[in-house]
């Protein structure tokens, strides 16, 4: 994998954040612009595909235009346009995969298609004092984010191979349902980080952990101990919430009790990944990766089996095109003529082209 020492315009629309970067090198940030779609969504506990679309065919032009503005440099000085291409929902990746290519054709710019997921790995390596990449493996990774969860093992910069991952539900996803079962709002991840830490206790309910059982088909080549499944979680906190409705000085302590269910069966797992002894590093990004007592608890594992832990700068967690302008700016994505035939890939998963 080669080094472009180039600087790059990144476009990422795939779910309901509208973002532009500029990057130069692959971890110089010289910008980076994100527009949150989350007022349009609330009313609605969730993303709504078509909003989201319309939002990023609104917003884009303007998103991009101020990427650029934010830096000293001119149209002529990019080098190539990168952009992601999947995973993510359809109709939201169409939007900045066209953007792309039309400002890659009438720039006479290289286009750089480039894996959403993989690119939440590399926002590790965007913080001016972060690790080379080439010196960080071989790698862990966790992706948790709202749509994602998986461990991924990183022989070295550039290589992926999805070792784990949910069964279901994604880790960001079941913090969503809780929080609308609890009456909290959206999104649940930051508001039941929130409302957990007011608890004295957080063993005051059992929560399943989310394992899944040996043999399920849905497992594939995957071990059922590097994988979670989510969907009983949410179906236990609504049973115990008609079993025992909450006053709401109690809420906070189901927030808590819920969140160690989540926040334990991700930690366990990156524990079982570890103890192997063949990695360095344990990298961790998405959006997920803000929880504070999930980056306490991953601080402790690390710690345990003395592997460095690498963390995204807090906003870079999120979904963002510096991350996307980052990962191509290493040499990363699919390049050439190749790029410009591409479609989207609403399903792409890591280490696969489509």
């Amino acid at each position: 994998m080669g080094r472009m020492n180039t600087l790059i315009l990144g476009i990422e629309t795939s779910c309901d954040e509208t973002a532009a970067a500029v990057v130069r090198g692959g971890r110089e940030v010289l910008s980076s612009v994100v527009y949150s779609q989350i007022p349009l969504h609330q009313a609605y506990g969730g993303v709504v595909p078509e909003i989201a679309s319309r939002s990023h065919l609104e917003k884009i032009t303007g998103v991009i235009q101020e990427a650029m503005a934010k830096t000293s440099i001119g149209w002529a000085d990019i080098g190539a346009i990168a952009v992601t291409y999947g995973p993510g929902l359809a109709s939201s990746l169409i939007v900045g995969l066209s953007a792309a290519k039309g400002l890659a054709l009438a720039l006479g710019k290289p286009l750089i298609g480039v894996n959403h997921l993989e690119a939440h790995i590399h926002s590790v390596f965007l913080k001016p004092d972060a690790l080379d990449p080439h010196e960080a493996g071989p790698m862990l990774a966790l992706v948790v984010s709202g749509g994602h969860t998986c461990w991924v093992d990183v022989p070295q910069a550039g290589r992926y191979r999805v070792i784990g991952q949910t069964l279901d539900d994604a880790a960001g996803e079941a913090f969503d349902k809780a929080a609308k079962l609890l009456g909290l709002g959206y999104p649940g991840g930051p508001v039941i980080d929130r409302v957990a830490k007011q608890a004295v206790r957080a063993d005051a309910v059992t929560f399943p952990k989310g394992r899944p059982r040996p043999g399920n088909p849905a497992l594939g080549e995957m071990t059922a101990e590097m994988c979670v499944s989510f969907s009983g979680l949410k179906t236990a906190l609504m049973y115990h919430l008609r079993k025992h409705p909450p006053a709401p000085e109690q809420i906070p302590e189901i927030a808590a009790a819920y969140q160690e269910a989540i926040v334990g069966a991700l930690v366990d797992r990156c524990d079982t990944a570890l103890r192997g002894g063949r990695y360095c590093s344990l990298a961790v990004g998405g959006g997920v990766s803000l929880n504070g007592r999930l980056r306490e608890r991953l601080a402790e594992v690390t710690a345990a089996h003395n592997v460095r832990l690498l963390l995204a700068a807090p906003k870079d967690c999120g979904d963002n095109a510096a991350m996307i302008a980052g990962l191509a700016g290493v040499g990363c994505g699919v390049t050439g003529d190749a790029a410009f035939r591409l479609d989207v890939v609403p399903a792409l998963e890591i280490g696969k082209k489509s």
